[in-house]
Order: structure tokens, then C-alpha cells, then sequence
């Protein structure tokens, strides 16, 4: 749906340009556009290294291993029907804690793997909708535990937001870092809000 959204977009743009006369304009839009994106990638990958880079550190370092085991009560209070000894607690508190750094890339592939640790979990319970898979094996029905999980990832409380300090230092922002205080209380209102709303959904056949 996206991609004919943009499409749709993409497509206006150049005909109005053209019933206007302005598609020299557009036609240079178009490529000083195209030149940011290359530095704003260069720039991200950079950033990307180095934060993947200290995020691998604190892990081998067990820095990572001792904040998961701090954050097992929260996970026990929101995921109430999770064992304590099932895998996908270690995916999910990691991803937490990415998140929490403001690591979004280091956070997607252990987001994937709770999921999957969830769907798995729900197939060892009998669930009927994981035994019978849809197209590509995807399951049909979303868990408690996995609806719980992705709004808790979505809201997630950041500390440092590190995509939103690279944007605008990128674009030439006199503060980048002045982002760091209103994105904090920002998040940590959005992560309570979704706290209450998982319990009262909890609470519910």
C-alpha cells in the first residue's frame, strides 16, 4: 500500500510540475534530494557502527546480561503467563534494553526472534491458530504476550535518542542534543500509557 501511496505522490508532483512549468525545478529537487540521502546514509552507517560496535562491547562485557536480569520483575509484571526459564525473556529484555539506548537497528533482529519464541511457545500450548499456519508459515492469531510485546516496543522509553541527534546534526542543528530531554519525557509517557492499556487488555477474556 505504501509503495502506491509514494507512487501516487511521486507521480502528482511531476504532472503538476509539468502542467506549471516547473520541472526544472523539480528535476533539480530531485537530485540535490538524491545527494543528501547518500551523505545521510554515510552518516547513519557511521553512527550504526558505532553504537552496534559499543552495544556488541557491553554484551560480551555482560553489561547487557546484568540490565536483562534487572528488568526480569518488570517482565514478569507485564508478562504474567511467560515461564521464567522460556527463551523468548532473554529476546524480549534485550530488545528492551536496545531500545531504551535508543539502538533501533540492534533491536529488530532480537524483536524477531521473541516473536517467533512466542509463536513457539503458543504451538507448545496447543493453540489451535499456531498449529494451523498461514501463507509463508506465518501464524494467524497475535498471543497476549505478542500483542503485549510489540506495543511495549513501539512506546518504548528512550534515554538517548540516536536516529533523531544524527538528523539534525545532519541538517545543521546549532543543539542536536537538545532532543535528549523532550524525547525522554515524550517516550516515558507513551511506555506508561501502553503499561495501563496492556493490564486493562490483560484483564479481559
Amino acid at each position: 500500500m505504501l509503495n502506491y501511496i509514494w507512487a501516487f505522490m511521486i507521480l502528482t508532483g511531476v504532472v503538476y510540475a509539468a502542467f506549471t512549468g516547473n520541472m526544472a525545478s523539480v528535476t533539480d529537487a530531485a537530485l540535490s534530494s538524491a545527494g543528501e540521502a547518500v551523505s545521510l546514509c554515510v552518516t547513519m552507517a557511521g553512527v550504526m557502527a558505532l553504537w552496534m560496535g559499543l552495544m556488541k562491547i557491553a554484551e560480551r562485557s555482560g553489561l547487557i546480561a546484568g540490565l536483562a536480569s534487572g528488568i526480569q520483575p518488570f517482565l514478569s509484571f507485564m508478562f504474567p503467563r511467560l515461564p521464567k526459564k522460556h527463551e523468548a525473556r532473554e529476546y524480549i529484555a534485550t530488545n528492551f534494553i536496545a531500545n531504551i539506548l535508543g539502538l533501533g537497528w540492534a533491536c529488530t533482529p532480537t524483536g524477531l526472534k521473541a516473536m517467533e519464541a512466542l509463536a513457539e511457545l503458543e504451538k507448545e500450548r496447543g493453540n489451535p491458530a499456531y498449529l494451523r499456519e498461514g501463507k509463508n508459515g506465518a501464524a494467524r492469531t497475535a498471543s497476549r504476550e505478542m500483542c503485549t510485546f510489540l506495543i511495549l516496543n513501539t512506546s518504548s522509553l528512550q534515554l538517548i535518542p540516536v536516529n533523531m541527534i544524527v538528523y539534525r546534526t545532519q541538517y545543521g542543528s546549532a543543539d542536536p542534543a537538545a532532543v535528549i530531554g523532550p524525547a525522554i519525557l515524550a517516550t516515558l509517557f507513551s511506555t506508561v500509557a501502553a503499561v495501563v492499556f496492556c493490564k486493562i487488555m490483560d484483564r479481559k477474556p
